[in-house]
């Protein structure tokens, strides 16, 4: 990486703390939009470089939407660690927020041993443009056919999430995580191993993750929800992990500009969790569907011409 500029990296950061949490694929962009910008921004922004600076840059800003996300769900944490610290006391799991802090645990161990061996050979193997945008396309048509094919129980606790409307915002998140404090412990695996597809390049971690809970009977609220409480472990652990590489030489000359990429990061984050959660009580994931599936495949026709 011959630079990093302060505007590369505003734009960057701030895409990547808003793709992050919206079911789009924050590195599948972070890919793709230096690709089709094209001259300077594409030799300066390569995640499939070995040992790219910039691969560092984007992981690293996963601190800051991490720390947005802590922010946010800071109660509901405050509940979860309490109910780890008092289910560790106590030797048993009764409360839901004791079941709640472990069924996290368990959800997120897939993800975490796959990622731990195998995401740095996804991202630099993958992390190459053209199967950025055929993945971005394919995390569209998972992410419709999830709508399409969700189940009558998913369907009706949408309806009781859209009829508690109005109710305020701490007793919605209360009553949220009792009920996926029900979730069986082999349902919260499976959705959090829908995790590991997030490790290519186009598909998203939050999308991915929504579709599983779909699928096991959450209502979007609930599925939103979940994968938000997954992911913050999980995206926390992979921005400190990064954090010695910039540190070092990879980070010479980059302090400042990871800096501004951070701050825009964690702005971006905490702006959409807190647009997300209110739009699933009574939204869905099609429109994403349809912007990934239409922004997947304009930039493959657009790299076909190029």
């Amino acid at each position: 990486m011959s630079h990093l500029t302060y505007t590369e990296a505003a734009v960057v950061g701030l895409f990547q703390g808003v793709a992050e949490l919206f079911p789009v694929s924050s590195l599948g962009h972070s890919v793709l939009i230096p690709a089709l910008v094209g001259g300077r921004w594409a030799r300066d922004l390569n995640v499939s470089t070995p040992e790219s600076p910039y691969l560092a840059f984007i992981v690293g800003l996963h601190v800051a939407t991490a720390l947005a996300l802590l922010v946010f769900f800071r109660r509901d944490w405050l509940r979860i660690i309490g109910g780890f610290l008092s289910s560790l006391r106590d030797r048993r799991i009764e409360t839901p927020d004791q079941r709640l802090a472990w069924l996290i645990i368990v959800a997120t161990i897939p993800v975490g041993i796959v990622g731990l061996f195998a995401e740095h050979a996804f991202r630099t193997v993958l992390g190459k443009p053209v199967p950025a945008a055929v993945f971005l396309t394919l995390n569209g048509v998972v992410l419709y056919a999830g709508e399409r094919l969700r189940r009558g129980e998913s369907r009706t606790a949408d309806r009781a999430v859209a009829a508690s409307v109005g109710t305020t915002a701490t007793d919605l998140a209360v009553e949220s995580d009792r009920r996926l404090a029900r979730l069986g412990f082999g349902r919260a695996a499976t959705i959090g191993a829908a995790e590991i597809l997030a490790l290519l390049p186009g598909i998203s971690r939050s999308g991915v993750t929504m579709v599983a809970g779909l699928l096991r009977g959450l209502s979007h609220e609930d599925a939103a929800r979940f994968s938000f409480l997954l992911a913050t472990p999980v995206i926390l652990a992979a921005g400190l992990l990064k954090i010695p590489d910039l540190a070092g030489p990879l980070g010479n000359g980059i302090h400042g500009q990871v800096l501004v990429g951070s701050v825009l990061s964690g702005v971006g984050a905490y702006v959409s969790v807190r647009f997300l959660t209110r739009y699933f009580e009574t939204r869905t994931l099609t429109p994403f569907a349809v912007y990934c599936v239409l922004a997947g495949l304009g930039s493959l026709i657009w790299l076909g011409v190029g």
